[in-house]
């Protein structure tokens, strides 16, 4: 059985610049690409629900022209996952508070659910919102892989199998991507 998470960890490790300049081009004009430092397995427990959390992929970046750093964390959802918002949270908090740094997080879905993801955990009173987390999310299936197909990019290569596609196409994007990979 193929382990997609670990193929789509090694990914984004190998690829990292590409990966940011083909699906976050806002953060690619800020973010220095010299130094990259990926974290070690961040592994976090939760005691009280006895969850054990592991996220897919932290990078350590320099802000481009300082010497400022952020935690980049990127993490891959294969399943459609009512509370997976709140799990984003959790991360980030934890990232925050082990590192001291900014963290920009990053929720890439590759499952074939049809509906919108939610990007944001929402904690709220009637008379008071006390915490509004937003991430940054990619739907690979909202993505027309036609959009992608010329790009000489080795992660377009790779995650266009899970964008859009027609029945019909399935042939003509295994051949596209193919091409792709020979090129480059």
């Amino acid at each position: 059985m193929i382990d997609h998470d670990r193929l789509f960890k090694e990914l984004i490790t190998t690829f990292f610049a590409e990966f940011v300049e083909l699906l976050l081009p806002e953060l690619a004009a800020y973010l220095d690409i010299a130094g990259i430092e990926f974290l070690d397995k961040e592994v976090f427990i939760d005691v009280t629900e006895g969850d054990r959390l592991e996220a897919d992929v932290v990078a350590k970046v320099r802000f481009r022209s300082q010497d400022s750093f952020f935690l980049v964390h990127v993490e891959n959802q294969a399943q459609a996952q009512p509370e997976f918002p709140r799990r984003m949270f959790r991360y980030f908090a934890r990232l925050f508070e082990r590192h001291g740094l900014p963290v920009y997080p990053v929720a890439v879905f590759s499952h074939g659910a049809g509906r919108v993801e939610g990007a944001e955990h929402v904690v709220n009173f009637p008379d008071l919102e006390v915490l509004r987390f937003r991430f940054r999310s990619i739907q690979l299936r909202r993505l027309a892989w036609r959009d992608y197909v010329r790009q000489a990019n080795p992660v377009a290569a790779a995650l266009m199998s899970r964008m859009n596609i027609g029945l019909a196409e399935r042939p003509l994007v295994k051949l596209e991507c193919l091409r792709l990979l020979t090129g480059l």
